[in-house]
């Protein structure tokens, strides 16, 4: 049933014909616990996309205004935290996406010599496009008795199921070759008939969990040789960019690679990263 809309209250100013009152202190109030929790920065310009994805959890709760949501919200810790800020999240990714990044890393993973054992995080990694791109690589570059490790983290755990599950629509594989999806895929019959499932020798290498980048809980405990961090930093303003920076550098070796995306640049963090190439640094 829809809720009736006014055309204003305490709060400020109400947007017309919606299903829920919605103001500018709803905003606020969403924008606030998203950078608390999440350390994602929303800029004025998000108002009817946040609107629009805070109002399914009105829905999924039962609540009939963000007001009530947001008071629940704030005095219980519960899994709604969770889901609040999955649908906070923006989950972008393709396989092979900015495919110079993988040219770059199979010569970096040449570079380590033979009998290398790299250590790889990819802390983003959404549905699994990316991760999977990036197993791909690392197996095709090291050979067939390839020993690496795959770390695969996300803050959004719905999409971290599915990039554990590695099951695809095979009409989505763009980005991949036929030799890829012989080498790396499996084909489905009968009912799985249109998808395709990553193979179990790659996915043996991989482990997936959440991180959130702004908590301190990180859970390596050897040094990282590579990690992508693709298209995350955006979401952060410039001192939560530095906090997560800093963090990364203390993962890495010396000398290690992050691999950032195509619209951030770091190049004023120069005592932690030196650039290599396109969005390519190395950690000094």
């Amino acid at each position: 049933m829809s809720r009736p809309t006014h055309a204003s209250d305490d709060n400020g100013p109400i947007s017309q014909g919606r299903e829920f009152i919605w103001s500018d202190q709803d905003f606020a109030r969403i924008k606030a616990l998203i950078y608390q929790r999440a350390g994602i920065s929303l800029h004025d310009g998000k108002h009817a996309m946040v609107y629009s994805r805070i109002s399914r959890r009105l829905r999924d709760t039962g609540h009939e205004s963000f007001k009530s949501y947001l008071d629940w919200l704030e005095h219980h810790d519960g899994s709604e935290w969770q889901e609040f800020i999955n649908a906070l999240t923006t989950n972008l990714t393709a396989f092979f996406r900015e495919q110079h990044h993988f040219s770059i890393l199979a010569d970096f993973l040449r570079s380590m010599g033979p009998g290398a054992s790299p250590r790889v995080w990819c802390s983003a990694a959404s549905t699994g496009e990316e991760p999977y791109s990036l197993a791909m690589t690392l197996a095709d570059t090291l050979g067939a008795n390839a020993r690496f490790t795959l770390q695969c983290s996300d803050i959004d755990t719905k999409v971290l199921a599915a990039a554990a599950a590695g099951i695809y629509k095979a009409e989505n594989t763009k980005g991949l070759t036929p030799e890829q999806l012989r080498k790396h895929f499996l084909k489905g019959k009968g009912k799985n008939s249109g998808y395709i499932r990553v193979k179990p020798e790659l996915q043996k290498h991989m482990e997936f969990f959440t991180v959130n980048l702004i908590q301190d809980n990180w859970p390596f405990r050897e040094p990282l040789d590579v990690v992508f961090c693709r298209n995350v930093m955006i979401y952060f303003d410039a001192a939560t960019q530095r906090r997560v920076l800093e963090r990364i550098h203390r993962t890495m070796r010396p000398g290690g690679m992050l691999f950032v995306g195509h619209a951030e640049n770091f190049t004023d963090a120069k005592t932690l990263f030196t650039l290599r190439g396109k969005t390519v640094y190395e950690r000094i």
